[in-house]
């Protein structure tokens, strides 16, 4: 399969990967940085949801 007919977030996992490595971000910090962007991003999902209590 070809990347650019790759599902987004493959595509966007390539560019995340190529990112940290070519900045060359140390495992364990870039493991703790996508925890931090993984709470966010759920968070936001989770705003987004239409309250079931409403």
């Amino acid at each position: 399969m070809n990347l650019q007919q790759a599902p987004a977030e493959v595509q966007l996992a390539v560019d995340l990967i190529e990112l940290l490595e070519v900045n060359q971000v140390a495992p364990d910090v870039a493991l703790a940085a996508l925890a931090m962007v993984t709470r966010d991003f759920e968070r936001k999902l989770a705003q987004k949801k239409p309250q079931a209590d409403s």
